[in-house]
Order: C-alpha cells, then sequence, then structure tokens
C-alpha cells in the first residue's frame, strides 16, 4: 500500500494536522447525545442551548479563518440551510427529533467543510495527497460493503458508489472528499445512535428498492453538493483569480 512510503515524520505531521482540524469535530459529536433521544426525555432540553454553542464556535472559527476559507463558510451556513429543508422538509429523506431542522446544523456544515478544507489544503498533507487518497478509499469501501452485507444498505452502496464515479477523474479533489465522506459517517453514526436524527427503512422513505441503514454509508454524496455550491460560487465572485490559478496549474503540468 502506498500509505507505507511516506516518511514516518511526515506521516507524524498529517496526524497533528488531522487530529488538530478533525479531532475536536470527531470529539465534538459525542455532544449530540445531549440533543438525543434519551437525555431529553430524562432530564433538559438543551437545543437552543446547542444553538447558541455552535454558532459561537462558528463565529471564533470565521473570525480566525483565512479570507478565502472565511468567504467559503459563509457560503456553506447559506447553502445548508438550504439543504437541510430541501432534503428534510421537503424530501422527508431524514427527520430531527423534534421534526424541525435545528439551527446548530446549517453552522455545524460549515465548520465541517472549513476543517476538511484547512486539513486537505495543508502543505504536508498535499505532498502526499495521493498515498492518503489512496488508503481513504480502501477504507470508505470496507466500510461502504461491511455495510451491504450485514445491514442491507444498498441506498448508501450505490451513494458510495456515485462518490466513486464522479472522483474518478479528479484526482486532485479526492483527499478533500474522502476526508469529507468518513468524518460525515462518523458524525451521522453519533447522531442516529443518539437519536438526534433519524433515516427511514428505504431511500427517502418511498423507493422500496433501495433499502437504506439507519444511517445510510454514502450520505456524504449529498454533502458534496454543499461542497461543490460553495466552491462554485466563490469561482464565480473571483473569475480572474480562479482563471490565473488554472493556467498556472496547466503550466505546471506541461
Amino acid at each position: 500500500m502506498k500509505i507505507i512510503v511516506i516518511p514516518r515524520e511526515d506521516l507524524k505531521k498529517i496526524s497533528a494536522i488531522f487530529n488538530r482540524e478533525a479531532g475536536l469535530f470527531i470529539a465534538s459529536i459525542f455532544i449530540l447525545f445531549f440533543d438525543g433521544i434519551y437525555f431529553n426525555h430524562e432530564f433538559y432540553h438543551l437545543q437552543k442551548f446547542f444553538n447558541v454553542l455552535m454558532i459561537s464556535a462558528f463565529t471564533i472559527m470565521l473570525y480566525r479563518a483565512a479570507p478565502r476559507v472565511k468567504e467559503l463558510m459563509v457560503y456553506a451556513v447559506f447553502l445548508g440551510f438550504i439543504g437541510e429543508y430541501l432534503f428534510s422538509k421537503g424530501l422527508n429523506m431524514y427527520t430531527y427529533r423534534l421534526q424541525n431542522i435545528p439551527l446548530y446544523v446549517p453552522f455545524g456544515h460549515a465548520v465541517l467543510f472549513a476543517r476538511i478544507f484547512r486539513f486537505s489544503k495543508a502543505s504536508i498533507v498535499k505532498k502526499h495527497q495521493e498515498e492518503l487518497a489512496k488508503l481513504f478509499q480502501i477504507l470508505i469501501a470496507i466500510f461502504a460493503t461491511i455495510y451491504l452485507v450485514f445491514f442491507s444498505d444498498v441506498f448508501g452502496f450505490v451513494m458510495t458508489v456515485f462518490v466513486f464515479l464522479l472522483l474518478w477523474k479528479r484526482p486532485k479533489d479526492r483527499l478533500f472528499f474522502y476526508s469529507m465522506y468518513i468524518l460525515v459517517a462518523i458524525l451521522e453514526i453519533g447522531g442516529t445512535a443518539f437519536g438526534t436524527w433519524k433515516w427511514p427503512g428505504t431511500a427517502f422513505g418511498v423507493i422500496d428498492f433501495l433499502p437504506s441503514n439507519n444511517p445510510p454509508s454514502g450520505i456524504s454524496l449529498f454533502y458534496f453538493l454543499l461542497d461543490i455550491g460553495c466552491f462554485f460560487i466563490y469561482t464565480q465572485r473571483h473569475k480572474y483569480t480562479w482563471r490565473r490559478l488554472k493556467n498556472i496549474r496547466r503550466i505546471k503540468t506541461v
């Protein structure tokens, strides 16, 4: 496996960056327990508190972010609201515990987006992006296959296949989107385990030939729409800079 060829010192640096950008986010997933079924049935309703907490975390991260990341985070919140109301309320793709759209969710999307973006753009990570992307691809394939075999998650497996197909000819984008896939999978497992939200037994609750687990494995496919939307808006607002960057990349590949 190509991951083995990465020098040990570089692996340590990559692990440190991953822990800094993704580790805190993964740890924060356990906070969803306090907005889950058990805690709110036995103790208190804390969703409003978490709304304030997430918006505060978003604001701090936005203040500290580089201009490009800052702009992308704002787009992510805007598109996050649209996506949540479309997929949860409009298409009944999944349902939150209180039948609402928690305010912390769209802001959480932006925080997740920014952390993965910063991880994938770190110089030491970009140096070994091919090897890391290959490792993540193998882990994703194993994960989706386990869900298919043991949980009859046809819907998730089909979405995972689409993820691979979309990235087939986009090697430079793979690490970002594979990283997104993995963190979204962890987030979904935590959120559904605590009962913060749930997925129906089939795709959208109506497509019977696509059985789904709660959660489906490849749900990050729909997060990709948010990611692509953010990048698209950014490139349209900065057309000159984007064309210049593409020309530089084209010259380097000649």
